[in-house]
């Protein structure tokens, strides 16, 4: 079959995917992955067939707008700030979406929730669409209130916050989405077809699939990209012989205003701890500085690879940097900027797998060094170790590309 694959956002939200389309090509399907420019070097090192579209939404992150946006965001708050960037960009990725897949002609379509276009796109050409997330909250449940609303429970209103974070979406883009199906497709019709199915890329250990989804909805496992040639430069090699594990400091692409702030204040509880670090500088929120016995500063390295030798792992938690300190086996410490962030805290921390997220205007040396503290519980590290095992037991891409074969074979 042949599978276009679309996704937008940051790293995050493309990784999972290019694993994704390496599974199905390795089934001997076709495949065309559109995702952000800044990813085309990414994307063709695993040689897999690309269309580059858009980077401006991406690059809005490193704005001075961007940047305030996120640092004053708990929620989704933070991208609502920048809607009035993001609009007049859209008319424009919508059309490069639909000319890729117009050229590609594929048997189905597997879409990010953020390219809103795909359903529209799917009927058009008369084929199933698939909604693929690695975030719930796409379909309602009474299990849990949607990640993108600050609240653990919200008892018998969790279902219909779902539909309302729904509607919100619907609301915000529907008149674009409108306009542009009447000037492409002749009609303003506002609804496309339902998808086919919805598969959600996260471990059912972590999360487990609510009795009230049907068999339309797969939880598949993450979907990991692996960088199995990876090995440490002599300098972090030098660096992880001369010590004990560190703990790893990263919050992935989220932008940061006072960098070398956040920086002195994750050294000062390395040093009130006692322990040693690696600070990756990511999207910025991490400032750049010089090596030294208690901290290495590194500028980027494969999770998969480099996790093992962490002793525990401080991040935004971001649901791909989540998925791979779980199946590390590591205690994880989330300090969430916005969006789902906060849903994958204090889910880590309800499994025991790590302490309660931390909130990032009241962040401190005192405070962060007293979570470094609590990384070295044995229970906690041993709930870490025990998430990893089922984790590693979780069949992910291949789960999904049956999912994809079946939805084809339904469709035809």
């Amino acid at each position: 079959m042949r599978v276009a694959i679309e996704t937008l956002g940051s790293r995050g939200d493309v990784q999972p995917y290019l694993a994704l389309a390496l599974a199905l090509l390795a089934r001997g399907h076709d495949v065309q992955l559109a995702a952000p420019v800044q990813f085309q070097g990414l994307v063709e090192r695993h040689r897999i067939p690309y269309v580059a579209l858009p980077g401006e939404f991406l690059a809005l992150l490193d704005t001075p707008e961007g940047k305030a946006a996120i640092a004053g965001g708990k929620d989704f708050s933070g991208g609502l700030k920048l809607l009035k960037h993001i609009r007049p960009l859209m008319m424009q990725l919508f059309d490069q979406e639909w000319q890729a897949i117009w050229s590609f002609r594929p048997d189905i379509i597997v879409y990010h929730p953020k390219s809103l276009v795909s359903p529209d796109m799917a009927r058009a050409l008369g084929i199933p669409h698939v909604l693929a997330s690695p975030v719930p909250g796409l379909t309602p449940t009474n299990a849990f209130p949607s990640p993108l609303l600050p609240f653990s429970s919200l008892g018998p209103f969790n279902r219909l916050s779902h539909v309302l974070a729904l509607k919100v979406v619907g609301l915000i883009f529907g008149r674009d989405l409108k306009t542009w199906r009447a000037r492409v497709f002749g009609t303003p019709a506002d609804r496309a077809l339902a998808p086919a199915g919805t598969i959600y890329a996260y471990s059912p250990a972590v999360l487990p699939k609510p009795d009230d989804w049907s068999s339309d909805v797969l939880v598949s496992g993450y979907w990991f990209l692996d960088e199995p040639d990876w090995a440490p430069d002599p300098v972090l090699a030098r660096f992880l012989d001369d010590g004990p594990p560190p703990v790893y400091f990263g919050f992935g692409s989220m932008p940061g205003l006072h960098p070398e702030a956040v920086t002195n204040m994750i050294l000062q509880a390395l040093m009130m701890s006692g322990k040693r670090g690696v600070l990756a500088s990511g999207g910025g929120a991490i400032g750049t500085g010089q090596t030294e016995e208690r901290a290495l500063f590194l500028a980027a390295a494969p999770h998969d690879r480099l996790f093992p030798y962490m002793h525990a792992i401080v991040h935004h938690g971001g649901a791909g940097t989540t998925a791979a300190g779980l199946r590390a086996g590591l205690p994880t410490q989330i300090i969430p900027f916005f969006g789902d962030q906060l849903f994958w805290g204090r889910k880590v921390a309800e499994l025991g797998a790590g302490p309660p997220p931390l909130e990032r205007a009241k962040l401190s040396a005192k405070t962060l060094a007293k979570a470094l503290a609590a990384l070295d519980d044995p229970v906690m590290r041993a709930r870490a170790r025990a998430l990893s095992d089922a984790i590693r037991l979780d069949p992910g891409v291949e789960a999904a590309v049956d999912f994809l074969e079946t939805r084809v074979a339904f469709a035809q």
